[in-house]
């Protein structure tokens, strides 16, 4: 017995049989049952996802024995005949290979004639884009006055190249990229009934690489059987893609968040001993990026359905919001460059140190020596003056950057506020100063933001009432809202409680006055170093010499503390 591929086996021969595409389902079964049924459909989406397929079962719903119906019988002769190819009614056209005008003539020449035995002339025209503009005049003008007995089922992957003369002529279908448990769900359920053994890997990592068809999908599972000897195993699906592991993958961005150099060029040297596809390896690493990146900023929006669920949530936890976003442009700039590089394993290299070299990095004696400077010296403003030189002047000078000390206060030391340290915790969460509290909690991304943006409205016993900005309140979450309790239960003390709700455009019951949030304290203080610092540029006497002798001009918007 011949073989048959699994992707014409398990072609659907109904629209039950379908998986995905409900939109357009729902579409073509009720003008299927209520008999309103056009004379031209036009079915779009990228390749595999059921356009053809689709287009073959309406045919069959148009010339069913049983009559005209969104179920069709299946077994009389029209429907075998459609489901072997052999329909005599059912015109099937390759518009890539029929281009010139004269095979569109030819073709469209028997249109005027009654079907042979069926109840409709079905033309189902593929990739129907690849008419030359001659083709689609002599189409436009059967489209505009078709007999009653003839349907035009168009499909193709590229409508924007159709002239909107055709697309305003037909019901347009825009078919939708399969999802990955889609596939995933289907392929299980072939792997079921052929009873071949799997991995839940295996059928994620070929539902992945299908990228949203089904008919790839089901060819890679074709190609993964014979490889595996009958059986469907992880390890041999990512030795027969030519990828790694997302294990590793995971690992090298664990290394990347740990600032391990060393252990990146050992796992470098491991990826390099299977000869990987390292521009689709690069592609891995920015989609684990942005999976952390949606982590940080919408946790709940994250799936599991490639399984890494808890370990993007733990990187999200460990990395910075600045670090994802920094290694995801550079990333993506690097693959941008990588077919430049000698090797691409080195470039590939030069892509993660460079992840490294741009890092910024925050050492913790940092915080000692800005504190020191705010009491001991001042901290330094940069500014730009802009040189209008007269005429004849030999070497103009376009701009001069000048420092100039100035006082400032440092952030994240709020001034007038005492960081907490170990044994100097508040003795009552009455004499509690939340600003002084959030520099301390330890939180960071959107849960750090959270915190900076409410304000300690009242404590009644153990509980902290806090109150979050209008204008923020996006950022609130019940997860968010847990975390930022944690981290006060962790600095306080486990009996510590924390309850946040939106801020009220009303007039307040409490009888306490409003208070500035730490992010607006922080604004503040900001626009307090700026005024301070453009006055005491402004009154630098080697300011006012430049000014003076170069008639130079002061760009105030450049002035900003250093700190």
């Amino acid at each position: 017995m011949v073989y048959q591929v699994l992707a014409r086996k398990w072609r659907p021969r109904t629209f039950s049989e379908m998986v995905g595409q409900e939109h357009v389902l729902r579409a073509v079964i009720h003008a299927l049952d209520s008999g309103r049924l056009h004379h031209a459909f036009l079915f779009t989406g990228t390749r595999g996802v059921g356009k053809t397929t689709i287009a073959r079962i309406l045919a069959k719903s148009l010339n069913c024995e049983q009559g005209v119906s969104s179920r069709p019988c299946g077994v009389c002769s029209t429907c075998l005949g459609i489901d072997e190819g052999r329909f005599v009614d059912l015109i099937e056209v390759d518009a890539a290979s029929r281009t010139k005008v004269e095979d569109t003539r030819e073709l469209l020449d028997n249109v005027q004639y009654a079907p042979t035995v069926g109840r409709y002339k079905v033309y189902l025209i593929d990739e129907v884009h690849m008419f030359s503009n001659h083709s689609f005049n002599a189409l436009l003008k059967t489209l505009e006055e078709p007999p009653p007995h003839v349907k035009f089922l168009l499909a193709t992957t590229d409508p924007q190249r159709l002239p909107i003369t055709i697309l305003s002529r037909c019901l347009q279908f825009n078919l939708r990229r399969l999802s990955l448990p889609l596939i995933r769900d289907q392929l299980a359920r072939i792997l079921e009934t052929e009873g071949i053994p799997c991995e839940e890997g295996a059928l994620r990592e070929l539902a992945r690489a299908a990228d949203g068809s089904m008919r790839d999908g089901l060819s890679l599972l074709d190609q993964a059987i014979a490889y595996g000897r009958g059986r469907v195993v992880e390890q041999d699906v990512y030795a027969m893609l030519g990828t790694l592991s997302r294990d590793r993958v995971y690992t090298l961005l664990e290394h990347l968040a740990a600032g391990d150099a060393p252990a990146i060029i050992a796992t470098m040297e491991s990826f390099a001993r299977q000869s990987p596809d390292w521009n689709a390896l690069l592609g891995e690493l920015l989609q684990l990026l942005q999976r952390v990146a949606l982590a940080q900023f919408v946790s709940e929006a994250l799936n599991d359905d490639l399984g890494d669920q808890k370990r993007v949530l733990a990187l999200a936890k460990r990395m910075t919001l600045e670090d994802v976003q920094l290694y995801y442009q550079i990333g993506l700039l690097g693959r941008r460059d990588l077919p430049l590089a000698p090797q691409l394993q080195t470039g590939f290299e030069m892509i993660l140190l460079r992840m490294l070299a741009f890092r910024p990095v925050l050492e913790e004696k940092s915080f000692s020596t800005a504190a020191s400077m705010h009491t001991a010296s001042l901290p330094q403003q940069s500014m730009t003056i802009s040189e209008s030189m007269p005429r004849g002047t030999p070497t103009p000078c376009p701009s001069v950057v000048f420092s100039s000390p100035v006082p400032s206060p440092v952030f994240p030391h709020l001034p007038g506020e005492a960081r907490f340290i170990g044994e100097h915790l508040p003795d009552s969460l009455q004499d509690l100063n939340w600003p002084t509290l959030v520099g301390t909690l330890g939180l960071t991304g959107m849960n750090h933001q959270l915190a900076m943006n409410c304000s300690l409205r009242r404590v009644e016993q153990n509980t902290l009432y806090l109150t979050l900005d209008e204008a923020q309140r996006f950022l609130l979450n019940k997860d968010r809202e847990r975390r930022v309790e944690q981290a006060i239960q962790t600095l306080l003390g486990a009996n510590v409680k924390a309850s946040i709700s939106i801020a009220a455009n009303s007039v307040t019951t409490v009888t306490t006055s409003p208070r500035q949030t730490p992010a607006q304290l922080r604004e503040q203080h900001q626009q307090e170093q700026k005024v301070a610092a453009r006055i005491s540029i402004e009154r630098d006497p080697l300011i006012q010499t430049f000014r003076e002798t170069f008639d130079a001009d002061l760009d105030i918007k450049s002035i900003r503390p250093l700190n």
